[in-house]
């Protein structure tokens, strides 16, 4: 019952917790109402401040004046109704007003003026600085662009006062003005201190985050651009009172060529499309709004279904017109009421604006809406063909065909494009070309190169079968031979996306067994028709004078599938070996062996062969792929140093022949190799090459995912946290753009582990809230455990501490129902963890269960320091925030973990248990002390001090901790300054020994301090 003014000054300060919104504006409304019937108006002042606190951040600015007006009159009436701090607030609040005022184009300028007048008369009255009225007459200057300079200097050169805004606040508006003047270099200098968190407040950094986003694209600084777009957009989505900055946010997204996370934008902010009790910033967030939606509808996305206002379906083309019909006169209304074009031409320059990127800025974000195919996450614009695609049909055919006789990946665009113009039906065939039929089995052939690449090896079989029919109907016997010994050398290949339907491994024997008549048959052929004799019939002279290639290349074409079934066999029979050997726990398998010696010498015959007949026939080139082969093997073995040798070899035959469109995977596989040995550098150098041949030879096969992401963990191995996360994220889009989400959802695990090791917590937070979103089933289930214990971390680090919870709850839920050999000691980290977030978050009673859940997953896994450790926080926090239960209880909690300890097995602990008793004493000495209890408190902080003396060096900086409480409980608590001076004077001494001079100073300190007093 709200009928005493107590119980209504409780109701607003729990009120006062909730977190801005509708459901605190409605209640803080009705405890004015209620507030209104007392007979003394000081409960009615403190309702009231509320309610204008709740106007001010849900963006009521047409109501937050009105609710000033009755607290001004209260408090010229009845100033003695005001505490301290609520007077304090009259004269703070005078700035809410302003820019309230200035918010509503309906509000005359000479109201706004009038206004400021009545603040400045108001301050010099009450004898405030006023500095802060300077600060307002800026900002009316800046809204209408008059007197901009001069109002600027009056404010800027003035001290601040008590009454300024915060530092962060102002810094934003200074930055904002030389934004305005077009000076970006000082705008971004100013900003910093915000930007990298030395300075924040309730609105601050995420204000200046939304507005800095274009000047950071424009000033080249994309990675610190992404952070702030990741962290920032995390504190304004949905919120009202920040929809100016969720339009910024919009326009970065158009900017960087992010269509696919605006649409996802405008899906979570659909409320904000109605919040127009802040007019200006309506216009704001309606602006970004408009440019994204240019942006989509300029690309020729008319019909892409979007977010608009609630009520109706929306295309990209339809909010468009609405969201300009609101607009354009919002704006006019402002510029009408100001008698100036400043808001109207701020509006048309940021709709001007052309995209500030040429290629889409990886955000490592995975956005959870249906995109359009240039509206996605991954790189909307694809990179600059370098195949031209001739016009003339014979011509196109011809270059297809000369490009795939020299290996050349651009043949792809250009098959792809023969089978377009044929699809059409329109296309008359050239009889110079051949038959049609040389032309299908060509086609049959990309197809299935196609198929390979997309892992799809049955249908892939079936397309080359099609080309042998076609080769061989068309009696030309060194291609089908080609072709059939590629269809039985897939057929070894491992199980793939459309696998075999049974799920049974090859048979590899009879593939064995055909590939070897296959060579006795190309022997004949070659004795019966050598590479340069005349064609066989119309089909191959349709080949021309490249006829003696096209027959050489078919030849090492067999004996390359000759190689590779072997290189599949021997390595499915290593893996069979490996297998074996463990489930006998290092019991040589002698059989498998002996076959593995056998196909071992198969492999080593047929890669020899690959090499010399194509020295002989010259074409060495072709003989790199067969040296990849006995590199991965020797690698697998162990044999780095070799399997290194091979690929320079491989990668020297390519120079030597002049084909650098084949150098991007070995170049990628030698990569792989040196950050196997610890070579990060050399790995990257060969990355970056690898991805610029790729690039610039027009190869679209090339795994740019998987090479990123190596990229990625070379970066990290170089301590480039920056560079990790710049091609994690570029890997995660790359993933995205080939439909893998598995590999994609890896990649944002690995990206977030960077973010959160480097202690970007809420960047992480950002990657990890995308990357979680109905993970497929494909992803590893611990790592997805892992990804959402790094999410809960991150959380409770930025002290979410429910959401935390929260987190770590269903984490602990889904652990609990693995099977217990895979559950370990995992449920009791995450029960443990939970535990302690809810504590953080003062739900104590669900603290208390999971607490308990905790214990009874140490019992059936046992985790001492974690354990411990929990139950010194539940001690810590307990005398912090339970103050009910005091003192005992935290006492409690210590003695638990005083009796974990003391339940250990002698001589089967694996960690240091020194320290987890040490750091039993020392809480004990800090929870004692906190109660007055020295005499009890200083034997504790002792034992503490010898308990981190077991720990050797690793022991010396708790053991100085340990000391400085000691210290200030004999010097502080029991009067007894001269022996705390003389203990710390000690172990100073020992802290310098052991090398640690910032625990030392920190010891001095202290003891100066003593000293002095």
């Amino acid at each position: 019952m709200l009928d005493t003014p107590e119980a209504v000054v409780e109701a607003l300060r729990e009120n006062h917790e909730r977190p801005h919104g509708l459901a605190r504006t409605v209640t803080a409304e009705e405890l004015v109402e209620t507030a209104e019937a007392f007979e003394k108006p000081d409960v009615l002042v403190t309702a009231l401040l509320e309610l204008m606190t709740a106007y001010e951040f849900t963006g009521e600015h047409r109501k937050s004046p009105v609710v000033f007006a009755r607290i001004l009159k209260l408090w010229d009436t009845t100033p003695e109704s005001f505490s301290p701090y609520e007077a304090h607030q009259v004269f703070w609040r005078f700035k809410w007003v302003t820019t309230s005022l200035l918010q509503v184009p309906e509000m005359p300028l000479a109201s706004i003026g009038g206004w400021i007048d009545q603040m400045r008369s108001r301050y010099e009255a009450a004898d405030h600085a006023v500095q802060p009225v300077a600060a307002m007459r800026y900002h009316l200057a800046h809204h209408t662009g008059t007197g901009v300079v001069d109002a600027y200097d009056l404010w800027a050169t003035r001290s601040r006062t008590e009454l300024s805004d915060c530092e962060a606040c102002e810094t934003r508006h200074h930055a904002w003005h030389h934004l305005a003047e077009g000076d970006d270099t000082a705008a971004l200098a100013v900003w910093q201190p915000v930007l990298d968190r030395e300075q924040g407040c309730s609105e601050e950094p995420q204000m200046s985050q939304a507005r800095a986003l274009l000047p950071l694209l424009r000033a080249g600084r994309a990675d610190e651009a992404r952070s702030h777009h990741l962290t920032g957009y995390r504190k304004v989505r949905g919120t009202t009172g920040m929809q100016a900055e969720v339009g910024y946010h919009l326009e970065f997204c158009a900017h960087s060529r992010n269509e696919g996370r605006g649409l996802e934008i405008l899906a979570e902010n659909r409320p904000l499309f109605e919040a127009k009790g802040a007019p200006l910033d309506h216009l704001h967030f309606l602006t970004g709004t408009e440019v994204f939606l240019a942006r989509l509808v300029d690309s020729g996305h008319d019909d892409t279904a979007v977010a608009g206002p609630p009520g109706r379906a929306w295309t990209a083309a339809e909010l468009l017109t609405h969201v300009r019909a609101e607009a354009e006169p919002l704006a006019a209304a402002f510029d009408t009421r100001n008698g100036t074009t400043a808001v109207g031409d701020r509006r048309r320059a940021r709709l001007a604006l052309a995209p500030l990127l040429d290629e889409p800025l990886p955000l490592g974000l995975r956005a959870t809406v249906a995109r359009t195919a240039s509206a996605g996450a991954a790189p909307a614009t694809p990179a600059p063909a370098r195949t031209g695609i001739p016009d003339d049909f014979a011509t196109l055919v011809r270059e297809a065909r000369r490009l795939a006789r020299d290996g050349h990946p651009g043949d792809d665009r250009l098959w792809t494009r023969i089978a377009e113009r044929l699809a059409d039906a329109t296309e008359a065939y050239d009889d110079t070309l051949g038959p049609e039929d040389l032309l299908a089995a060509e086609l049959a052939e990309h197809r299935a190169q196609q198929l390979w690449f997309k892992d799809r090896h049955i249908d892939g079989t079936a397309e080359l079968d099609t080309a042998v029919r076609h080769f061989t109907q068309l009696d030309m016997p060194w291609h089908a031979l080609a072709a059939k010994a590629r269809s039985r050398a897939w057929t070894a290949a491992p199980g793939s996306r459309d696998g075999d339907a049974d799920g049974t491994a090859p048979d590899r024997t009879s593939i064995r067994t055909e590939l070897d008549e296959m060579l006795r048959e190309a022997d004949k052929l070659l004795a019966a028709t050598p590479f340069d004799s005349e064609p066989l019939g119309e089909a191959e002279a349709a080949f021309g004078t490249d006829l003696r290639a096209e027959r050489i290349l078919s030849y090492l074409s067999l004996h390359y599938s000759v190689a590779f079934t072997a290189h599949q066999e021997l390595y499915a029979a290593l893996s069979r070996m490996e297998e074996d050997q463990e489930g006998q726990e290092g019991q040589e398998d002698q059989e498998g062996t002996g076959d593995v010696d056998t196909l071992t010498v198969r492999f080593e015959r047929s890669v020899d062969t690959l090499c010399s007949e194509a020295a002989r026939l010259g074409y060495s080139h072709q003989a790199a792929n067969a040296r990849q082969f006995r590199a991965e093997l020797l690698a697998r073995r162990g044999a780095l140093a070799d399997a290194e040798q091979e690929l320079r070899a491989a990668l020297q035959e390519i120079e030597s022949a002049d084909r650098p469109w084949r150098r991007p995977r070995p170049s990628l596989h030698l990569a792989q190799l040196l950050l196997a040995q610890d070579r990060p550098q050399e790995a990257t150098d060969l990355l970056h090459s690898a991805i610029a041949d790729a690039v610039a030879h027009d190869d679209p096969t090339f795994p740019l995912g998987p090479t990123y992401l190596l990229l990625g963990h070379a970066a990290t191995h170089l301590d480039d946290a920056n560079g990790a996360v710049r091609h994690l994220s570029e890997a995660a889009a790359r993933f995205d753009q080939a439909d893998d989400a598995g590999s994609a959802i890896e990649a944002r695990l690995q990206l977030a582990d960077v973010l959160a090791r480097s202690g970007r917590q809420a960047d992480a937070v950002a990657v990890l809230e995308s990357a979680l979103v109905d993970a497929p089933p494909t992803v590893d289930g611990r790592m997805l455990a892992q990804g959402r214990l790094t999410l809960g971390r991150g959380l409770r680090d930025l002290e979410e501490y429910l959401p935390a919870a929260e987190e770590l709850l269903r984490l602990a839920d889904t652990v609990a129902g693995w099977p217990e050999e895979d559950r370990g000691g995992v449920l009791t980290l995450v029960a443990a963890e939970a535990a302690t977030t809810l504590a953080l978050a003062e739900r104590w009673e669900a603290a208390d269960t999971a607490y308990e859940r905790a214990l009874a997953a140490h019992a059936e896994a046992p985790n001492p320091p974690l354990i411990t450790l929990m139950m010194r926080e539940f001690a810590r926090l307990t005398l912090q925030t339970r103050d009910s239960e005091g003192t005992d209880t935290a006492l409690e909690h210590l003695a638990r973990a005083d009796a974990v300890l003391a339940a250990l097995p002698s001589g089967e602990e694996d960690f240091a248990v020194w320290y987890e008793r040490g750091e039993n004493h020392y809480r004990r000495a800090r929870v004692l002390a906190e109660a007055d209890r020295f005499d009890e408190a200083l034997p504790e902080a002792e034992a503490a001090i010898a308990a981190h003396d077991e720990g050797g060096e690793r022991g010396e900086l708790p053991r100085a901790e340990a000391v400085r409480i000691a210290a200030l409980i004999e010097g502080n608590g029991l009067d007894r300054a001269a022996e705390a001076i003389t203990r710390l004077t000690a172990a100073s001494a020992r802290c310098h020994r052991a090398g640690h001079p910032e625990a030392a100073e920190v010891l001095d300190a202290l003891r100066q301090d003593l000293r002095t007093r």
